[in-house]
């Protein structure tokens, strides 16, 4: 029987959910609006899981939904934490925690709960712990190389991050958002203070500079060309880092990964995967702890998004004719014959074409112009979805 692996994509709104429901991932997860650790992003309501569920409903792969309530709970948030596992009962797959109140609760609703990253689980004890209190998977510690992923496998389901950011403090745990700006990155709040750069002062004064200024600033992961090893140590479900992410991320990341995941991917065909996913957000690439304790190689240069290409807002769709399969675009900037576009939507996640027809009125145009409204035909969006056009990234070299 062939073994069936996950592919989990990040949702951390409607777009992108709908996103990564039809580029073909397995399952996607999601936060609330407490307890969840990217605060800044929209998020979820309760009230929303069951227009969620039939999203992901919409695809054959019948996508699972995690719930993520990894934080640091408190005392006083006891009663609503109670309030919230009592309401996502039967409407989710399962929780992702690492708090023992949240497990309890889960255990006494009897809702399926994986163990977060944020327990660092780093052992075979440690997983079996967890797997005797009823835990039916864990997400290990990022410190851990494949050799140790393969033995903690035999004990217990394995799900691994395969890509997106790094934390300088691996698997959280880290006070610096906090010191200075009061801000906890272990309730989803972090002011990403590494992602910065710096200079050295000594006491008198004297400033040091830095060959790399970003010091704490970690390359993201991307495990693109790792996947038979990470299948060969027993990884069960591969997640992809990015709920603070735009759609589009989301699209090309999760379509790469479940090419490779599916296929056995020949290096030539790895490296042109790779060129797709430089394409959207990435702080440069790095394999992680997978192969090997990072060194100072692991560091990013990059001025925080090393992405080689940028999307612009073009407009939006003010209505669309399913039966010409036409977009009426309200255009808030130039649009030429192939440009390449994309649309955004609740429903329709992300479209992407290269414009080869431009009407207005009816007409055949070369170019659609600021304050113009065009026909493109592009399937499947909807009216009020955003329009954004892509641009190549323009690299300026200080000599």
């Amino acid at each position: 029987m062939k073994q069936q692996y996950e592919l989990m994509a990040p949702a951390g709104n409607f777009p992108m959910l709908s996103t990564a429901v039809k580029a073909g991932a397995d399952a996607v997860y999601f936060g609330l609006n407490d307890f969840s650790m990217r605060a800044s992003s929209k998020n979820f309501a309760i009230s929303e899981l069951e227009e969620m569920r039939e999203i992901c409903n919409s695809s054959d792969r019948s996508v699972k939904m995690y719930l993520t309530l990894n934080t640091i709970i408190y005392d006083d948030e006891i009663e609503q934490l109670q309030e919230v596992i009592t309401e996502i009962k039967g409407k989710v797959d399962a929780v992702i925690c690492w708090d023992h109140a949240v497990m309890n609760l889960c255990r006494h609703h009897k809702i399926p709960f994986f163990i977060s990253t944020q327990a660092s689980v780093a052992n075979r004890a440690a997983a079996e712990f967890y797997k005797n209190l009823g835990a039916e998977r864990v997400v290990l510690a990022r410190e851990l190389n494949l050799t140790q992923i393969k033995s903690i496998s035999n004990v217990i389901d394995v799900e691994c991050f395969v890509h997106g950011a790094m934390c300088v403090a691996i698997s959280g745990r880290c006070f610096m958002s906090q010191f200075t700006h009061k801000k906890s990155a272990n309730r989803g709040e972090c002011y990403q203070n590494c992602r910065r750069s710096y200079t050295i002062i000594d006491d008198s004064g004297n400033e040091l500079q830095l060959e790399n200024s970003r010091v704490m600033s970690a390359k993201d992961l991307c495990a693109l060309s790792l996947i038979k090893q990470m299948k060969d140590a027993g990884v069960m479900s591969y997640k992809i880092e990015g709920r603070g992410r735009d759609p589009r991320y989301v699209d090309v990341v999760t379509r790469a990964y479940r090419r490779a995941l599916d296929n056995n991917l020949s290096d030539n065909e790895i490296a042109d995967e790779i060129k797709e996913l430089e394409k959207v957000f990435n702080r440069q690439f790095s394999t992680g702890f997978y192969l090997e304790v990072p060194s100072k190689e692991g560091f990013s240069t990059a001025d925080n998004n090393n992405a080689t290409e940028t999307k612009t807002t073009l407009g939006k769709v003010t209505n669309y004719y399913s039966r010409n399969k036409v977009a009426a675009i309200h255009l808030l900037a130039d649009l030429n014959i192939g440009d390449e576009i994309i649309i955004i939507g609740n429903k329709t996640g992300v479209e992407k074409i290269k414009v080869e027809k431009i009407e207005i009125d009816g007409k055949p145009v070369d170019k659609g112009r600021k304050g113009e409204r065009v026909g493109i035909r592009i399937p499947g969006v909807r009216k009020n979805d955003s329009v954004f056009k892509i641009l190549k990234k323009v690299k300026i070299t200080v000599h």
